[in-house]
């Protein structure tokens, strides 16, 4: 049997687990018991929020790209990408999410067959890692590149021209929330090359997001003030830690006087498409994550685009991630709607 056969196999009833929230049906083709362990409690997490929620999914698909493969030994080192959608309905409402995930599969072969022996995943939620600097150096992000390869930094601040006018007569502006959503759903599986891409992108993508419904950048020049992003300059990157790390971010929303800002909301049912929701894994107050709310479930109950893992129309809560713990806390970011 070759060894794209159990590949795709190992998709196929991945897909099937999802749906079924159980891993029975990957027990003939992955020998992985960390993997099959964390897999099994993280299913079991969400078919229970699903029945919370009245949620009944009916439907999975799954797409799978190969991105790479290399041979050790006998074994073969697949990476792969999986373009999932899953459908369900709450009462009588349709709901559709898309998510791309990334694994390096090893599959080794076993008699007359191949086994996937190990799975890991390639894309984490975990939080954008800043590099320390130099003395007198900005510090930089790892992972951070521009996304066609080149590296540009435009000689001002980046503008919104739609506001232009009202800037130039002291006008406060509205934010617009529906441009803000209609460029998390062009961009949620993409990266816009007008932007440098962070390995982590999740708050550099919101931040984006936020930018295109209207936020004017609180440009300073420093790292550590401001919300800002000019690009990358002379092996320099140029952005405030509160463009693109997300505890950074959730600060600046919360402590912004004027322009863009945010008030926290004790209930996620209060909060509208645009919105920010920062999350907590481990309960210690170290904010690591941030999706963007772009629509709301039959329940009044907010759904999320976000980067790293890209998705569209996710559950807010996050409780099908790896990352999540059972300390996870958050924090909900109503956007004031004049800036």
């Amino acid at each position: 049997m070759p060894w794209k056969t159990t590949l795709y196999d190992y998709v196929h009833h991945r897909n099937q687990a999802d749906l079924d929230c159980t891993v029975e049906s990957m027990y003939p083709y992955v020998s992985d018991i960390h993997y099959l362990d964390m897999r099994s409690r993280l299913l079991a997490r969400r078919a229970e929020e699903d029945a919370s929620r009245a949620f009944s999914p009916y439907k999975n698909e799954t797409r799978l790209a190969v991105l790479r493969t290399v041979r050790r030994g006998e074994a073969i080192v697949a990476d792969i990408a999986m373009k999932r959608t899953a459908i369900g309905m709450i009462r009588h409402e349709e709901l559709e999410e898309q998510r791309i995930e990334r694994e390096r599969i090893t599959l080794e072969p076993l008699e007359d067959r191949w086994l996937v022996t190990k799975i890991e995943p390639l894309d984490n939620e975990l939080g954008l890692v800043v590099k320390p600097a130099g003395v007198g150096a900005l510090p930089e992000a790892d992972g951070a590149f521009a996304a066609d390869g080149l590296m540009r930094a435009p000689s001002v601040p980046y503008l919104n021209p739609g506001m232009l006018p009202a800037m130039q007569i002291g006008a406060r502006v509205s934010f617009d929330r529906g441009k803000a959503v209609e460029y998390a759903d062009k961009w949620w599986n993409g990266s816009n090359p007008a932007y440098l891409h962070f390995e982590v992108d999740c708050t550099n993508y919101v931040s984006q997001c936020l930018f295109a419904g209207g936020a004017q950048m609180n440009y300073t020049g420093r790292r550590d003030s401001g919300w800002w992003y000019r690009g990358r300059s002379g092996g320099r990157e140029l952005w405030s830690y509160s463009w693109a790390v997300a505890g950074s971010l959730q600060f600046y929303l919360l402590t912004s006087r004027s322009g863009l800002r945010a008030r926290e909301v004790e209930d996620p049912r209060q909060l509208a498409p645009g919105d920010v929701i920062s999350y907590d894994w481990d309960g210690n107050g170290r904010y690591r994550h941030s999706t963007i709310v772009t629509a709301k479930d039959g329940n009044g109950m907010p759904l999320v685009n976000a980067h790293t893992v890209s998705s569209r129309r996710r559950y807010w809560s996050y409780k099908d991630s790896p990352a999540w713990t059972d300390n996870t806390r958050y924090r909900f970011l109503h956007i004031a709607d004049t800036l």
